[in-house]
C-alpha cells in the first residue's frame, strides 16, 4: 500500500490522536485485499507473511500475549510522542503498522482507549534516544525517530506508518509494544515478531540495498536463537504482506486483561 494513500485514507490531516481513537479499522477483507506483491511472478499473485495470530474471537484461545522485556531502549516520555507518522529523518521501506488491542477478560472484544506506545531500530538496528556506548556506538539521543503513542478506537486498533525495521546481532527483526490502560497504569509490555522463511518480507527488505539495507541476512539471528523469542514466537508472530516497491503493511493483534 503506497504510504500517501495510508495517510490519506485516515484522513490524519488536522486530526489529534484522541480524534484518532473514534477511526474505525478497515476489514479484514480490506487489508487481505492490499497484500499483492508486483513483483511475484503475476499481477494477481498475493504474497503475504502469515503468523498464528487471528481476528476472529470466536475461535482459538482467548489468552493474554506473551509478556516480554522492553529491553534496553524504551521511550523515555512517550506521552509527548502521540502521532501517526513516527519516520522522522530515517529512510527505507514503507510498513503501515495495524495493532488491535483485546481484552481477555471482555471475551478478547476490542479495547478502546488504550494508550500504545511502539518503537524499534532503524533499517542499520539503531534507535533514537540512546547512543555513545555499549550496544550502540551512533548516539542518537537528541532524536525520536520510529517512536510514536496512538490511543485505540473502537475497534480496539492503532495505526503507525513507519519503515520496515533492520536487525542487529543477537535479535531478530521485531517491534517493541507498551500497553496502558487509559489511566495510564501498564497493561502489558511485549514485541511483535516477524515471519521468517525463503521468500519471506524480512528476507526480500534485507535484499533491498538500493534501499539502504546493506547487511542482507548473513549472520542473521533467527528465532529460534533470538534471546526472547527463542521459547516460542507463535503468538507475537504477525501477518506482514506487500513488496518492496509498494511498501509492506503490517497486521497484528495483542490481548491483553483490562
Amino acid at each position: 500500500m503506497k504510504r500517501k494513500e495510508f495517510l490519506k485514507g485516515m484522513g490524519l490531516a488536522g486530526l489529534s490522536v484522541t480524534s484518532l481513537s473514534l477511526l474505525t479499522s478497515c476489514s479484514k477483507d480490506n487489508e487481505d485485499s492490499l497484500y499483492i506483491d508486483d513483483e511475484s511472478s503475476t499481477d494477481t499473485t498475493s504474497e503475504s507473511d502469515t503468523g498464528s495470530t487471528t481476528n476472529d474471537t470466536t475461535s482459538g484461545d482467548c489468552e493474554v500475549t506473551p509478556s516480554e522485556t522492553e529491553g534496553p531502549f524504551p521511550t523515555h516520555d512517550p506521552e509527548d510522542l502521540e502521532r501517526v507518522d513516527i519516520v522522522g529523518d530515517r529512510t527505507g521501506i514503507d510498513l503501515d503498522m495495524n495493532i488491535t488491542i483485546r481484552n481477555v477478560n471482555d471475551s478478547c472484544n476490542a479495547l478502546e482507549g488504550a494508550l500504545v506506545d511502539v518503537w524499534h531500530c532503524d533499517k542499520d538496528g539503531n534507535y533514537s534516544e540512546y547512543g555513545g556506548s555499549g550496544m550502540q556506538s551512533t548516539n542518537y539521543t537528541n532524536t525520536s525517530f520510529l517512536r510514536g503513542r496512538q490511543i485505540s478506537n473502537s475497534s480496539g486498533t492503532v495505526e503507525f506508518a513507519t519503515i520496515f525495521p533492520g536487525w542487529y546481532n543477537g535479535r531478530s527483526t521485531h517491534i517493541h509494544v507498551h500497553i496502558y490502560d487509559a489511566d495510564g497504569n501498564s497493561l502489558l509490555v511485549t514485541q511483535i515478531a516477524f515471519p521468517e522463511g525463503e521468500n519471506s518480507a524480512v528476507v526480500r527488505v534485507n535484499a533491498a540495498t538500493e534501499y539502504g539495507y546493506t547487511k542482507g541476512m548473513s549472520g542473521y539471528t533467527y528465532h529460534s536463537q533470538d534471546n526472547v523469542f527463542s521459547d516460542g514466537v507463535d503468538e507475537e508472530l504477525a501477518s506482514v504482506g506487500g513488496s518492496i516497491s509498494e511498501g509492506f503493511t503490517l497486521t497484528h493483534d495483542i490481548y491483553v486483561r483490562a
